[in-house]
C-alpha cells in the first residue's frame, strides 16, 4: 500500500449545483477512511465542503453547510469541483474563477465532476489538456474552451494534476480512481464493494440514449429517426435513406452530418446497439434472433459494434445488466 499521509480534501459547492457531484466523491473518501479504520490504521482523507456561501443548496432542494472559501495559497491535497446546470451562474462570479486558478497552484490535484469542468476551464487549467464532461456538454465546452482537448466518451480522464469526469455518478468512478492512486487497489476495492459499484466500470458514455443523442438535428430528421427505430432489421443503407428523405445521396450525407454531429451510418450502429441492449437485458431472447431483429446481419457485426460503442462484448453486457 502506498504511503498514508494525511489528505486534505476539499470540495467546492455553488448555489443549485448538483448534489451527487459532492455526495458521491465526498462519500467515497469518507468509506476509505472506515476501511482504513477497519483495518485498525488512520484515516488518511479529511474532508470539508466549502462555498462562497455558509449554506449552499443544491438543486434538487437540499441545503448544505459548507465552509467559507480557505485562503487560496493553504497547501490543499485535491480540490473536487462541482457541476449541475448552475454551473454557468457560478461562472459569472469573477472572484470564485480566480480563487480556483491560484488555489490549484497550491493543490495537488484538481478534480472536476459533470460540468464543473466550465468553472476549471474559465480558471485556465484546461489549456493543453485531455478533459471530458457530461456527454449533453461536451461540445459546449470544446467550442468555450478551444485550447482544451474535448474527448466525449470516457468516463473520466487523468491529465497531469487534472481529473474530469464525465456526468455526473462519473464523480463516483473517479473518485474511486483516486483512492486507488492514493491507497492501492485492494482499499479501493473495498470501498467500491461497500457502494456495491464497479470498481471500473464498463465501457464509457457511449451507453447513453443513442436516440437522446440525436435529437439535436432538424425535424426533417427527427422523423426519419422514429422510422429508423421502428424499422432497424430493415435496409439502413444511405441510399435507402437517402430515397426516404427525398434527397440525393450526397446532399442527403452532407444534411445529416450538419444537423447530428454523426455520419448516417454511425447513427444507424447507434441505434441498433442501443435496440441490442434492451433485448440482452429485458428478454431471454437468444443472440441469433437479436441480430435478425436490430438489423445486424451477423453475430460477428453485432459484436463489432458493441466494441466500438460499449467497449465490451454482448454476451459481457447481458451478463453484466441481465436481470
Amino acid at each position: 500500500m502506498p504511503d498514508q499521509i494525511e489528505r486534505r480534501v476539499d470540495l467546492l459547492a455553488f448555489q443549485n449545483f448538483q448534489l451527487l457531484d459532492i455526495a458521491g466523491p465526498m462519500q467515497v473518501f469518507a468509506t476509505a477512511n472506515r476501511v482504513l479504520e477497519d483495518a485498525g490504521q488512520a484515516p488518511v482523507y479529511r474532508l470539508r465542503i466549502i462555498a462562497r456561501q455558509g449554506q449552499t443548496m443544491a438543486w434538487a432542494g437540499l441545503t448544505l453547510l459548507s465552509e467559507p472559501l480557505p485562503d487560496a495559497d493553504e497547501p490543499c491535497d485535491t480540490l473536487v469541483i462541482a457541476g449541475g446546470d448552475a454551473v454557468h451562474e457560478a461562472l459569472r462570479d469573477p472572484n470564485l474563477v480566480a480563487w480556483i486558478a491560484r488555489k490549484a497552484l497550491n493543490t495537488r490535484r484538481i478534480a472536476s465532476i459533470c460540468t464543473g469542468a466550465f468553472l476549471a476551464g474559465a480558471a485556465g487549467l484546461l489549456d493543453g489538456r485531455r478533459a471530458v464532461t457530461h456527454w449533453d456538454s461536451c461540445d459546449l465546452l470544446a467550442r468555450t474552451f478551444p485550447a482544451a482537448k474535448i474527448e466525449p466518451d470516457p468516463i473520466f480522464i487523468e491529465d497531469g494534476k487534472l481529473w474530469t469526469s464525465a456526468g455526473v455518478t462519473a464523480g463516483i468512478d473517479l473518485a474511486l480512481a483516486l483512492v486507488e492512486r492514493d491507497l492501492g487497489r485492494a482499499v479501493a476495492m473495498a470501498v467500491a464493494r461497500d457502494l456495491v459499484v464497479f470498481l471500473k466500470r464498463p465501457g464509457g458514455q457511449s451507453q447513453y440514449s443513442a436516440a437522446l443523442a440525436l435529437q439535436h438535428g432538424e425535424e426533417r430528421f427527427e422523423t426519419l429517426h422514429g422510422w429508423m427505430r421502428e424499422n432497424l432489421a430493415r435496409d439502413l443503407s444511405i441510399p435507402a435513406l437517402a430515397a426516404r428523405c427525398a434527397m440525393s445521396e450526397r446532399s442527403f450525407q452532407r444534411h445529416y452530418r450538419q444537423a447530428t454531429g454523426l455520419p448516417p451510418a454511425q447513427a444507424v450502429e447507434r441505434l441498433r446497439v442501443e435496440q441490442a441492449r434492451l433485448l440482452l437485458t429485458d428478454t431471454d431472447l437468444p443472440l441469433k434472433k437479436i441480430v435478425r431483429q436490430c438489423g445486424f446481419g451477423s453475430e460477428e457485426t453485432m459484436r463489432r459494434s458493441f466494441a466500438r460503442q460499449l467497449a465490451t462484448t454482448p454476451q459481457a453486457y447481458r451478463e453484466r445488466f441481465a436481470a
